[in-house]
């Protein structure tokens, strides 16, 4: 059966001895009184609830599914008693904007407990993700109005958002979307047309859904220029901020999926439904933007923390499932056979899933470090860099985290062996739920085509060389320490490989109109394994001052990412530096 803790321990040693979060917070004041203690306390607090509320609900939730019925969603049993719970206890405010009923937590521990709810069950957890990143974008661009209006109440559970982009006929290429936007006298717009792939388009878990809406005014200009962004209720909000009549918005029918079976994916039908701007007329796709940088961060987020229910389930089985003898010779003499953890392959497998879920929660907190200090510091340069280095990772972490966790969820799924195909161990679900995150919220190769083309080719390099500059820096600091000694060798050498590959980039990009498509998840997946590197180094620098097992496992593993895992970066090299011809060369119709 499958089996999960939130890994406290890992959790506290980041955020204390890797990056001195106590430390940031204490220098920004909006997040001053964030202390070591509080910090340690939430994330317990996190544990014990997605251990025993969420988790509990996810198989049960997995083999009942949502239900569509007369164009009402009910969610499976639990998931209304779930939500209410998580959202009495502020889990569904942690980070919101206490201005308007949010608690103000930092990201840094944001984006470990949204790892911990998507380990414990990853279809619940994606109702109040959506939720938050509405909120996000709500408080970012809407007019005081409307966050009064909303904000509390989304932030409190009572009610609920969703992000609504994706048309029939466009997903990508939101420019061509057909969705339509009246202006009204009152200085509302009707909004018609449809949605498909709504996460939570509509479910039985809130009085009422929120939803964000992209859409076309009347005279707006062609393309992706011409997109502008509104607020549209499943019910209409009185002006006492009561629940009033049904909008003319309706769910038409519900997916029928390979995994997130307790997720609700609508298809959201506006029928001159009543909505209101947010933002600016023609700037919706820009203002989407902050709801999208969330999800995408959080989708990542889905991979690493399948990837750990994955693993941790996976050594419960190798310690307790019996088979063959150890090659160096019986080390459980008292039975026939010996625990299949002692296999030297069962050992690479067990090994890989963790260096791979360990480096992903450094990376999560890291971004969510430069996504504090783009927010909280009052230093204008400090939070200029922040944002610069969060558009840099932000493709990297929701495409690497999720390539990487269905990786992870395959590889828990050979450890049982037969086992792992059978679902009442539990490990085919995760394969099932986390093969989605690599496809929505921008596929993974929108991800590499953001990454290259966007943050390194459209702006010379520049961001990409900054971050290379910096682990340089770090490294030039650290790399004499005895705990790097065998290490800080391979670090310089990725981060070659890594200056190597945008250098060249560049150079092709210039001539060769193929280049970025043809290399572009390639080298995703290099900057990844590289900036996994340098995570691992400074965890494995942070471990080396401990005394216990916890920092000798840290470095024993540490030791594995560089000598079994960041050697990938060679082969990906030699792929980068094909070029795109042996791509492009096929014609169509000779497919």
């Amino acid at each position: 059966m499958a089996t999960y803790k939130a890994p406290l321990d890992d959790m506290k040693f980041i955020l204390d001895d890797v990056f001195a979060s106590e430390q940031l917070w204490a220098s920004m004041p909006a997040t001053a009184e964030v202390t070591r203690d509080l910090s340690h306390a939430i994330l317990e607090e996190a544990g014990k609830m997605v251990e025993g509320v969420m988790l509990p609900l996810n198989r049960s939730g997995d083999e009942e599914g949502c239900q569509f019925e007369n164009g009402v969603v009910t969610t499976p049993k639990g998931f209304k008693s779930a939500y209410r719970t998580m959202a009495e206890n502020g889990w569904t405010a942690l980070s919101g904007n206490p201005e308007y009923g949010g608690q103000g937590m930092p990201k840094m521990l944001a984006v470990l407990f949204e790892e911990m709810i998507h380990s414990a069950n990853t279809s619940l957890a994606l109702y109040p993700l959506l939720s938050n990143g509405a909120c996000l974008c709500l408080d970012a661009h809407a007019t005081e109005s409307l966050k009064q209006t909303y904000l509390p109440k989304i932030y409190s559970g009572e009610w609920a958002g969703t992000m609504c982009l994706t048309e029939p006929h466009c997903g990508t290429d939101l420019g061509i979307m057909r969705t339509k936007a009246e202006p009204q006298a009152d200085d509302s717009f009707l909004i018609s047309g449809t949605k498909i792939f709504i996460t939570g388009g509509e479910h039985d878990m809130t009085d009422n859904i929120i939803h964000l809406v992209l859409a076309k005014l009347p005279d707006a200009p062609a393309g992706s220029k011409g997109i502008s962004l509104f607020l549209v209720p499943k019910f209409l909000v009185n002006e006492d901020g009561s629940i009033g009549e049904r909008n003319g918005v309706a769910c038409g029918s519900i997916e029928h999926k390979m995994g997130i079976k307790g997720s609700a994916t609508c298809v959201m039908n506006f029928d001159s439904a009543r909505g209101w701007m947010i933002g600016e007329p023609n700037q919706g796709l820009a203002a989407m933007f902050t709801m999208m940088n969330y999800e995408r961060v959080s989708i990542g987020l889905q991979g690493l923390g399948l990837g750990e229910i994955s693993y941790q389930s996976a050594v419960e089985y190798a310690r307790d499932r019996v088979q063959g003898r150890a090659a160096s010779g019986p080390v459980n003499p008292d039975g026939n056979a010996d625990p299949i953890i002692v296999h030297g392959d069962v050992r690479r497998m067990l090994l890989t899933m963790r260096a791979l879920n360990e480096g992903g929660r450094a990376l999560s907190s890291y971004l969510g470090m430069q996504l504090d200090i783009a927010k909280f510091s009052e230093d204008a340069e400090a939070r200029k860099l922040a944002d610069d280095r969060v558009a840099l990772l932000t493709p990297v972490a929701k495409a690497f985290f999720t390539d990487r966790g269905l990786e992870t969820c395959i590889i828990g799924q050979q450890v049982l062996g037969g086992h792992g195909y059978v679902r009442e161990w539990g490990m085919e679900q995760f394969v099932r739920d986390a093969r989605i995150a690599q496809i929505y919220e921008g596929t993974n190769g929108i991800q590499a085509l953001d990454l290259a083309g966007r943050k390194v080719v459209r702006n010379g390099g520049a961001s990409a060389g900054r971050f290379i500059a910096e682990v340089r820096e770090w490294l030039a600091e650290a790399g004499g320490s005895d705990a790097l000694a065998s290490v800080a060798p391979k670090l310089e050498e990725a981060l070659g490989l890594l200056e190597q590959a945008t250098t060249q980039l560049l150079e092709r990009a210039s001539s060769d109109p193929d280049a970025v498509n043809a290399s572009a998840v390639e080298y995703l997946d290099l900057f990844g394994l590289v900036t996994y590197a340098w995570l691992w180094a400074r965890m494995m620098q942070a471990a080396a001052g401990r005394d216990d097992q916890f920092g000798e496992s840290k470095l024993l593993v540490g030791r594995f990412y560089f000598q079994r895992l960041l050697p990938r970066a060679h082969s990906l090299v030699a792929q980068l530096e094909a070029g795109s011809d042996a791509i492009m060369g096929l014609a169509a119709d000779a497919f």
